[in-house]
């Protein structure tokens, strides 16, 4: 059994997001609530917000024990881009790219 939740078209790169999932994935999750809680990125906040998300899931939908819980599954694949203009010398144009991610958090509970 595994619960997951997912965070569509959030306004930061996955690239970004990326870092802070690698420091979750494959531990219990007490354990990464308290990374997450005193990791210096603005993906953790996000991140930390969508991991209690799915352990609701697990507890909520599925019936899961949440002291066995452990971070099984995180990607963030990209989104679309928003695409912006800034001015530039000489009556040019520069294009600013604002980009976005689908985060997702799978937990499993431990045999």
């Amino acid at each position: 059994m595994e619960a997951k939740a997912v965070l569509n078209y959030a306004r930061i790169s996955n690239r970004k997001v990326g870092i802070v999932l690698d420091l979750i994935r494959n531990k219990p999750v007490d354990e990464a609530r308290a990374i997450l809680r005193h990791t210096p990125k603005a993906a953790s906040i996000l991140v930390e917000k969508l991991l209690a998300s799915a352990v609701a899931n697990a507890e909520n939908n599925f019936n899961m024990d949440t002291s066995k819980l452990y971070v099984s599954e995180t990607f963030a694949n990209q989104g679309p881009t928003l695409k912006r203009v800034r001015p530039r010398a000489q009556g040019r144009a520069f294009r600013i790219r604002k980009r976005t991610s689908h985060i997702t958090v799978v937990v499993k509970e431990k045999e």
